[in-house]
């Protein structure tokens, strides 16, 4: 069997997320996790996190992407127990069979996202389109050759840098937005 497990390529969630997920977390879509709020109303990092993230199932923080993986039945159990948990403490649900029974709903839809091979990527994008929320979800997969020339790529310039360590970068010392 395959669940989606977050997956981080550089500091961004820390970023734009109230709180990142650990990478290797299993992961659901969690759009459950808006479901009392109005999406015209949310703001800065709420919105963010409703737009386009997927929620780990350790840290409850989220992720800008996850990775296709194999799962023991084990490991399936202990995410539906975690979610249940969670559903159970912070969502109100009224009892823990609820808590469960919507946990098992949310790890199958999740694992229906990975009809995929291991290591296949999936991004997340929410928009409200007549009213109703939809989900929509795009595959990314590796490259057969690593692109080499990234100085060909018109939208992308890379910058060599001293002193400052890649996955921790001083925003403040970027130029101002205007």
């Amino acid at each position: 069997m395959k669940l989606p497990r977050t997956l981080r390529l550089d500091p961004s969630d820390f970023v734009v997320f109230t709180a990142a997920a650990e990478p290797g977390e299993w992961a659901v879509p969690g759009s459950f996790a808006f479901w009392d709020e109005d999406p015209a109303a949310l703001t800065g990092k709420r919105r963010q996190e409703s737009r386009a993230g997927f929620l780990g199932l350790g840290s409850f923080g989220w992720s800008t992407l996850v990775e296709v993986a194999e799962a023991t039945p084990g490991q399936r159990e202990q995410a539906v127990a975690a979610l249940a948990g969670h559903i159970l403490a912070a969502y109100g649900a009224p009892d823990a069979a609820a808590a469960r029974a919507a946990a098992e709903e949310e790890i199958g839809f999740a694992a229906s996202l990975c009809d995929h091979p291991p290591g296949t990527v999936l991004a997340l994008a929410r928009v409200v389109e007549e009213g109703a929320v939809r989900e929509r979800f795009r595959t990314l997969h590796r490259r057969e050759t690593p692109h080499s020339d990234f100085g060909a790529l018109p939208v992308f310039a890379i910058l060599q840098t001293e002193g400052e360590d890649p996955e921790r970068p001083d925003l403040t010392r970027l130029p101002p937005h205007g």
